[in-house]
């Protein structure tokens, strides 16, 4: 039976990284530490390595996620703002007619 794969959050893989670039330590120790294979731990920090020197200005893991999340949120917001209008509008014809009737 074969291990199944684990699967990492873009925050995880940030820090992960964030721990070899910051504090100077080697990959390998670092991977220990974490309980992540030496090789996974490399790929990620090539990666971020990779993206700073293209300087192109890509957003990291995390901040995609969060970009993702926000577009979501912000399309469920515009749903909600257009339903509102329409609520208000039809209320405010309803008060309409009945204030046309109230004065006849």
């Amino acid at each position: 039976m074969g291990r199944q794969r684990r699967e990492f959050t873009p925050e995880y893989k940030d820090e992960a990284v964030k721990l070899v670039i910051n504090t100077g330590r080697p990959v390998a120790v670092v991977a220990r530490e974490l309980g992540v294979k030496e090789q996974t731990l490399g790929r990620w920090v090539n990666l971020f390595k990779s993206r700073q020197d293209a300087g192109d200005g890509a957003l990291s893991e995390t901040e995609r996620a969060e970009l993702a999340r926000l577009r979501r949120e912000n399309s469920e917001l515009k749903m909600d703002r257009a339903f509102l209008k329409k609520a208000s509008l039809f209320f405010a014809q309803e008060a309409s007619d009945t204030n046309e009737k109230r004065s006849r």
